[in-house]
C-alpha cells in the first residue's frame, strides 16, 4: 500500500505493536521529539526524563507501554497507560504518532489497545465507583483532537501553559506578616512538603485522596532521577514551624534551557487570600532572574477552582499554549473526584 502524505511519500505494508525495554529508550525519544518539533517547533524529551518515567516504582513498563513498529523495524507510534494510583478511578493515556505516519490508523489502534488494557484496572476499584480515562491534545493539533473524538472521548477541560519573560527584575516578594521563606535544602523534610502540597491541592479539579506512603515513594523517585532537580529551588513558606504554602520549581523546562519551571504552587486554606501565592511566585521569579533565566513557565487548569489563572495573570504571566483534555467513562458509578468547591 502506498500512501501520499503531506510531507513525504511513505510506503507502508503493515504495522505491529510490541512491548518496549530500556534498550528502546533512544529510539522512542527520537520519535517523541519528531512529534514535538512538528507540533511546537522544538524537541521536548530527553532520555533522562523518559527513563525516569519508565522506572517509576509503581509503573510496569512491560504492561503499560506499547510501540507501533513498521515491518522494517522503525518505531512510528507510542502509547503509555498511567493507572498507577492505588485507587485508579481516573487514569491517563498518552500517545504519539510520527507526523509522517498520521492518518493511517496507528493512533486508533494504539488507543484501542489502551482501552482494552484498562479493563484490568476496573478490578482494582470498588464496583460502585466510576472509572474513567483521559487523554489530551494541543488545541491546535487537529489530528489528535479528531482521533480522540472519533473513539468516543469528550472534551472535559482545558489547560494552559503560562509564561513570564524575565526581561526586567521581578517585584520583590511581599510576604504576609509572620511568613518566612525556606527550602527543601534547609528543611530536609520531603514528607512535610508532600503533606502541605496534598492539603493545598484538595480543592483542585480531579483530586482523589491517595495513600501517603505510596506518594512519598513516587516523590523520592522523582527527586532522585531528575537531572535538573535542585532542593534549593523547592521553596517553602513557613509560618513559625508550619508550612503555609509551597512553590516547587525546576531549574529548566524540558524544551527550553532558558526557561525555569514551576512544577507545583499551592497555598493551604488557612493562608489563602493574603497574597502568599503571589509572594511565592515573585520569590521564585527573583531567584531565577539572578540565575540568568530568561523566562519562567507553569501549567494550570484554565478553569481552576481556586482561581489560579487570575493569580498568574496578576503576576505578569500570559497564556502561551492551550491543551484540551478528553475523557471517556469506562464504568459508570459514583464519581469521587473533586469537581466543585
Amino acid at each position: 500500500m502506498i500512501v501520499q502524505l503531506n510531507r513525504n511519500l511513505v510506503v507502508v505494508d503493515t504495522f505491529q505493536m510490541r512491548r518496549v525495554t530500556l534498550e528502546d529508550l533512544p529510539t522512542v525519544v527520537d520519535l517523541l521529539n519528531a512529534c514535538a518539533i512538528d507540533q511546537n517547533g522544538v524537541p521536548d524529551v530527553n532520555e533522562n526524563l523518559l527513563e525516569s518515567d519508565w522506572t517509576r516504582p509503581s509503573f510496569n513498563l512491560a504492561d503499560s507501554v506499547r510501540v507501533a513498529e513498521t515491518v522494517d523495524g522503525r518505531i512510528v507510534g507510542y502509547i503509555e497507560v498511567w493507572d498507577i494510583d492505588p485507587l485508579p478511578v481516573s487514569n491517563w493515556v498518552w500517545a504519539r504518532v510520527h507526523p509522517d505516519f498520521e492518518g493511517l490508523g496507528i493512533g486508533t489502534q494504539l488507543m484501542q489497545w489502551a482501552e482494552q488494557r484498562l479493563q484490568k484496572t476496573l478490578t482494582r476499584v470498588p464496583d460502585d465507583l466510576q472509572v474513567t480515562y483521559r487523554s489530551g491534545s494541543k488545541s491546535t493539533h487537529g489530528p489528535s483532537k479528531q482521533l480522540l473524538e472519533d473513539i468516543g472521548m469528550n472534551q472535559v477541560r482545558y489547560f494552559w501553559r503560562m509564561v513570564i519573560e524575565l526581561d526586567q527584575r521581578p517585584p520583590s516578594p511581599q510576604l504576609p506578616p509572620g511568613i518566612r521563606m525556606s527550602t527543601l535544602e534547609k528543611l530536609g523534610d520531603l514528607r512535610a512538603i508532600y503533606r502541605a502540597f496534598n492539603d493545598s491541592f484538595k480543592d483542585h479539579w480531579g483530586y482523589v485522596e491517595q495513600p501517603e506512603d505510596k506518594m512519598i515513594s513516587e516523590w523520592e523517585h522523582w527527586t532522585s532521577t531528575d537531572d535538573e532537580f535542585d532542593p534549593d529551588h523547592w521553596h517553602v513558606a513557613m509560618d513559625s514551624e508550619e508550612i503555609a504554602g509551597v512553590c516547587l520549581c525546576r531549574r529548566r523546562e524540558w524544551e527550553d534551557p532558558d526557561m525555569a519551571w514551576v512544577n507545583i504552587l499551592g497555598v493551604r486554606r488557612p493562608w489563602r487570600r493574603q497574597g502568599l501565592g503571589l509572594a511565592m511566585l515573585h520569590h521564585a521569579f527573583e531567584k531565577f532572574y539572578h540565575l540568568g533565566k530568561l523566562r519562567v513557565g507553569l501549567g494550570v487548569d484554565a478553569n481552576s477552582l481556586t482561581g489560579a489563572t487570575g493569580l498568574y495573570e496578576k503576576a505578569g504571566m500570559h497564556v502561551a499554549r492551550e491543551f484540551h483534555t478528553y475523557e471517556k467513562v469506562l464504568r459508570s458509578g459514583r464519581d469521587i473526584e473533586r469537581k466543585t468547591l
